[in-house]
């Protein structure tokens, strides 16, 4: 609990985000946003703000700094259009469970309602996309409503909160005080939870029945599968996951958003299901008799059709938000709460079991893959290939490194060919599926990690969404990493062209700048490359340089990534070429 002085509604909301130990904020000023603005001048000692140029790109950059730090991310927009600039954001935070809090400015609260200069309905606009949306009118609301959203962004399933905030309660005076505990027990009564205290207990001993008949339904299963989301990351139980797989002798495989959550040279451990995935894990789930999902959401990505998903086997279905049970895929037992939790509760009941023909199976599809896809891939001679940019990166960048990537065939491809050790972390967007996210959430990974390694892989198209970000990365100095592939193609919509299209290009064809002439421009330093052997010495390059460089790798035109699930087929529709 922080007490104070009467100080202004700006001042308020300043130091509430200081007393969440928030230490960067992203943002854009404007007109209704101003007298916070001139608060973080004072203050810029205790709270870092990096003036992005775009405010989808300061969103972007609030997720990726929560999502590489596990501390809520904050960014800051004035009303009318810089608020609703951050709409893609919101929705893909909303998506990805990625807490954040987005701070808008808005009209006095004297004319709202009156289509003045720049007032937008932000609240209207983002209930759909957020766990909450509230406007502030009066600046003896701040340090509660404050308190409050920092509460509901990180608590249960995270995710994004909008608090609007009217021009005059940032120039209102209030007496701060600040009390976390105080916030939460409002909150909690607001969802009813203090009201139910007898039901819980009731469920404490309905889920201790469900997980004995989790761990018997485990026990006793030929072909079980354990497949991981990113709901065992958000938890923090990576550690667990690997204990209970090696306890029980299960494969595991994860989702998009679940990679990292155990060492990929771990020998129990398949690679990740669903559209772009691994062999084994997909054909294990059409022959598993046991599904154990963690922290999951069962989207259309991981299961194909749902009507054929996973046919044969009995579902215990492990998530936080109770809305995600059967919502898609449903689960034989289903056991609301944290996975940490959970897991630790289900590991002592858990007995190992040899099923050597089953994890041979799956050693076996994974070894067929190798021959099959990765090896012919890595080893061609021709125009250089994604594949052969992962490569080079996973040769030299073996430190604390945090990989973000945007969306398309480079996403697919590093998820498939990067070596997800636990020294690495994963930042994608996922449910949203954004181009432009990769280079402003790299920006954001770094500012919460600055001894880490970042490194941003992003397609031609979705660098060219957000490319005005190198001005923050010229501005503030920040060393990233970039790989930029450039095939002059919108290429996984090109893909899907030319399998299901008869090859009809329709606008996918990009014609690019320069990319090393804007790179000269923003001071950025940089290499292109066209052969494995090029990238090699540019990898090593950018290594050894402490600032930003970006890679230009020139990639064969009409490059597939495969293996690939068609859309509305299942997982057993699988194609290699």
């Amino acid at each position: 609990m922080t007490h104070g002085h009467k100080i202004t509604g700006a001042e308020a909301l300043i130091r509430a985000i200081a007393d969440e130990g928030i230490d960067t904020v992203f943002g854009y000023p404007g007109g209704t946003i101003i007298n916070i603005y001139d608060k973080l001048y004072e203050n810029n000692y205790r709270i870092k703000h990096l003036l992005m140029r775009h405010e989808q790109a300061a969103v972007h950059a609030a997720e990726g700094y929560a999502r590489s730090t596990g501390k809520v991310g904050v960014c800051i927009a004035t009303a009318g259009p810089g608020a609703t600039n951050l709409v893609t954001g919101i929705a893909d935070a909303m998506m990805d469970s990625t807490p954040i809090i987005c701070i808008t400015g808005q009209v006095s609260a004297d004319v709202l309602g009156t289509n003045f200069f720049q007032e937008a309905d932000m609240i209207s606009v983002t209930i759909p996309i957020t766990k909450w949306s509230y406007q502030i009118t009066k600046a003896e609301e701040i340090p509660s409503v404050m308190a409050q959203a920092f509460y509901i962004a990180k608590s249960g399933r995270p995710g994004p909160v909008v608090i609007s905030f009217t021009k005059n309660a940032q120039v209102e005076l209030v007496d701060y005080t600040y009390n976390r505990r105080a916030a939460a027990q409002e909150v909690e009564e607001m969802r009813g939870m203090y009201s139910m205290k007898v039901d819980a207990q009731l469920n404490a001993t309905e889920t201790e029945y469900k997980l004995e008949q989790a761990a018997e339904l485990l026990n006793n299963a030929e072909k079980p599968l354990i497949i991981a989301g990113q709901g065992v990351l958000l938890s923090g139980a990576c550690d667990l996951l690997k204990q209970i797989a090696e306890r029980a002798n299960i494969p595991v495989a994860s989702t998009l958003l679940g990679l990292g959550c155990m060492n990929c040279k771990n020998p129990l451990y398949l690679g990740m299901v669903g559209m772009h995935g691994n062999i084994a894990p997909n054909k294990m789930t059409q022959l598993s008799d046991a599904i154990l999902a963690v922290g999951m959401r069962f989207s259309d990505r991981v299961t194909g059709a749902v009507k054929g998903y996973a046919p044969n086997a009995r579902i215990i279905h492990i998530d936080i938000d109770k809305s995600e049970f059967d919502k898609n895929v449903f689960a034989d037992i289903k056991l609301h709460g944290d996975a940490k939790e959970l897991l630790s509760r289900l590991l002592p009941l858990l007995k190992f079991k040899e099923r050597a023909d089953w994890l041979e199976y799956g050693r076996q599809k994974r070894a067929d893959e190798k021959q099959m896809i990765t090896l012919p891939q890595l080893k061609s001679e021709g125009p250089l290939r994604m594949s052969q940019v992962i490569e080079a990166l996973n040769d030299k960048f073996k430190s604390k490194r945090i990989v973000v990537t945007d969306v398309g065939q480079n996403q697919m491809f590093a998820a498939r060919y990067i070596r997800m050790t636990r020294n690495v972390k994963w930042l994608t967007s996922g449910g949203l599926g954004t181009m432009g996210y990769s280079l402003p959430a790299a920006i954001g990974a770094k500012c919460g990690n600055p001894d880490a390694e970042v490194i941003a892989i992003m397609g031609d198209g979705g660098f060219q969404m957000n490319m005005q970000e190198l001005g923050t990365i010229m501005a503030n100095n920040i060393n990233i990493k970039i790989v930029l592939m450039n095939n002059s193609f919108l290429g996984m919509v090109r893909q899907w062209q030319d399998l299901f299209f008869d090859k009809r290009y329709s606008f996918t064809h990009l014609d690019n700048p320069d990319f090393q002439m804007l790179c000269e421009a923003y001071g950025i330093e940089h290499k292109r490359v066209t052969n494995k052997e090029e990238m090699r010495v540019a990898v090593q390059e950018m290594h050894l340089s402490n600032k930003s460089y970006l890679i230009e790798a020139i990639i064969a035109k009409e490059e597939n990534v495969f293996p690939m699930i068609p859309g509305g087929k299942t997982l057993d529709g699988i194609i290699y070429k």
